[in-house]
């Protein structure tokens, strides 16, 4: 069963909304949790310093993808710990201008 890694700054408490919407966008793409795919969580609190650590996690556990939720600092995270697995994020900016700028 493939594996997706979301990551994550938020606490579980403030990403609820958030994971609800994001496991019901998989569903609508026929990817249900526990039916055809796993989801791996790491949510870090707010503590940004453990991003890395966390992204590090996902990829020693051989997920399929990486879902990098909240912004460029997860997804930079995700980058530094993998050049193999897929990562999917979102940021309000255009990330190429960011990796340019050195902020991605």
């Amino acid at each position: 069963m493939p594996v997706v890694g979301l990551l994550s700054p938020q606490s579980g408490e403030t990403a609820a909304p958030f994971l609800e919407a994001f496991r019901r966008g998989l569903a609508e793409t026929g990817h249900v949790e526990g039916q055809n795919i796993t989801i791996e969580y790491r949510l870090s609190d707010g503590r940004f310093d453990r991003l890395a650590e966390m992204a590090a996690d996902l990829v020693s556990g051989q997920v399929s993808v990486i879902a990098a939720a909240g912004g460029a600092v997860a997804a930079r995270a995700a980058k530094a710990a993998t050049q193999n697995i897929p990562i999917v994020f979102v940021v309000a900016e255009d990330p190429v201008k960011l990796a340019a700028r050195g902020a991605a």
